[in-house]
């Protein structure tokens, strides 16, 4: 729980001390609103792809994404986000989302490296848009944007043949295609669960390589220097489930990960990787692999300056 003093639960406040960032964590945590400023409900309406995390039914956490023209989403008032989609029927979180469910997300502008996260409440919206299954309404608790570090740049491009979203594999553990495409991403996005249930989606980003698939039921990947929030860590640090969503900017298609993550902050993790501040392995438990994921690909990468190398 936070409280009036600081905006961060006893997780995150673990974390940012465990890391040497409290100061820092203090100075971040006063962009942290529970509304929409101006700026970012113009930000919104200029966005294609949304990532939303959420709990499923039997309480696994997924990250997924949706997409639509600009203006799919918008700012309906300061405390309210309109989404103009809901995931698609072979979605694991099509049911959550379905019903009222807590939320952490994140509109993403590749092409301008920019992002916004905006965690809170949803409720379906049956008006949504002219051809989908409906809509979402997110309450927003908490309102933050964050820097350009480790966004990759790419513009959206259209596939006016998209059908919609099919899973072609679901199971238990990778399979070899899976773990290939693992382990050549450049980003994915990670939701986590707090200690009220509240929900964070984060976004992580790297040469390919950075995120490892060292086993068929065990990813792994690097944590370079962030914004000393630590939102996703501190969950981590009071709650293991965790879902990843890995796009495939080339096809549209989308790999999705649930399972239980673990923070490696020894001295030994740091040192396995240039540039990592810890590591963090997280062992599969879910996968589902989605083929017509959103009507949008995307130009090729263009790599972010902050990666290190």
């Amino acid at each position: 729980m936070t409280t009036t003093s600081t905006p961060y639960h006893a997780g995150e406040r673990a974390a940012q001390a465990r890391a040497g960032r409290t100061d820092r964590a203090d100075h971040a945590g006063r962009s942290i609103r529970d509304t929409i400023p101006a700026v970012a409900a113009r930000f919104l309406t200029e966005r294609r792809m949304l990532v939303v995390g959420a709990a499923d039914p039997d309480g696994r956490l997924w990250a997924t994404q949706l997409a639509g023209p600009a203006g799919f989403l918008r700012a309906a008032d300061e405390r309210t986000m309109a989404v103009a989609a809901r995931p698609a029927e072979a979605d694991p979180l099509a049911a959550a989302l379905a019903r009222p469910a807590r939320v952490g997300t994140i509109a993403l502008d590749p092409a301008g490296r920019r992002r916004m996260r905006l965690n809170g409440s949803s409720v379906p919206d049956g008006r949504g848009g002219p051809d989908g299954p409906g809509g979402l309404l997110i309450s927003a608790d908490e309102v933050v944007s964050n820097c350009p570090k480790y966004i990759q740049r790419r513009t959206p491009l259209d596939r006016p043949a998209a059908g919609p979203a099919r899973a072609v594999a679901t199971g238990s553990r990778l399979t070899t295609a899976q773990a290939l495409a693992a382990a050549t991403a450049d980003t994915f996005f990670i939701a986590t669960v707090g200690p009220d249930g509240s929900v964070d989606a984060s976004h992580r980003g790297g040469f390919p390589g950075v995120l490892a698939a060292v086993a068929p039921d065990r990813l792994r990947w690097p944590e370079y220097p962030g914004n000393s929030m630590f939102m996703t860590l501190g969950n981590l640090e009071l709650d293991p489930r965790a879902g990843l969503l890995l796009p495939d900017w080339e096809t549209g298609g989308a790999l999705l990960v649930t399972g239980e993550a673990r923070t490696d902050w020894s001295e030994q993790a740091r040192q396995a990787v240039p540039g990592a501040e810890r590591m963090v392995e997280l062992t599969v438990t879910g996968v589902v692999e989605l083929a017509d994921a959103t009507p949008l690909t995307w130009t090729g990468p263009e790599y972010s300056p902050a990666i290190p190398r």
